[in-house]
């Protein structure tokens, strides 16, 4: 006969990899803050291994070195700001200009995130030839919703511009500006400041009234 149950210390699949994912993703979350406040290479692993309380070797389990783990973390930035572009609700019922503003503010809010900040301040330079054209790729996909949106606009009259492309790349580099210089522990808030960004910027797009 069998002899009792015996409890195993080892978890089970599903829960090994739960607890996995768990903790890649707080790897992540400690990479991102270090990259997004000191850059690639004045980042030390050790500096997100004490964040975490673990030892630097811990984390070549979830990324097998530095520029893997930025990978991650510029991906996941860009991820996160082409996702917003999904985030439209009832675009038929508002004008073209309404919606870029509610997509500029719902951009600009991404891009106070350490994973934003990282997507916005490091060179994608840093990373290898196959990462930077996954990087380039998520990028093209972004540039592409505001130029539709400023495109729709332009075609219901409620912005004032000849050509999409240069708009796109002036909004978006207004508002990737702002992870450069804003500071998370500085005085002014960053929502304050980029709505103030985006006042100027539709300002210079709403049609002109005589």
């Amino acid at each position: 006969m069998p002899g009792p149950a015996i409890a195993s210390p080892w978890k089970k699949a599903p829960e090994r990899r739960s607890e996995r994912d768990l903790k890649r993703e707080a790897v992540l979350t400690a990479a991102a803050r270090v990259f997004s406040e000191r850059g690639y290479h004045r980042t030390s692993l050790d500096e997100v291994a004490q964040i975490l309380n673990v030892t630097k070797p811990t984390l070549y389990y979830y990324f097998k070195n530095k520029e893997a783990m930025l990978f991650a973390c510029i991906q996941h930035g860009l991820d996160m700001l082409e996702a917003v572009g999904d985030a439209d609700p009832a675009p038929g019922e508002r004008t073209g200009m309404e919606r870029l503003v509610a997509y500029l503010k719902r951009y600009a809010k991404v891009n106070e995130t350490d994973f934003g900040r990282c997507a916005v301040r490091i060179s994608d330079a840093e990373l290898s030839d196959a990462s930077r054209k996954k990087v380039r790729r998520i990028k093209t996909e972004i540039d592409r919703k505001i130029r539709e949106l400023v495109s729709n606009g332009i075609e219901d009259g409620s912005i004032a511009s000849s050509d999409p492309k240069i708009t796109a790349f002036a909004l978006a580099g207004a508002l990737n500006s702002i992870g450069h210089w804003h500071q998370r522990d500085a005085d002014m808030v960053g929502q304050k400041i980029a709505d103030e960004y985006i006042a100027l910027l539709v300002k210079g797009l709403a049609p002109r009234t005589r």
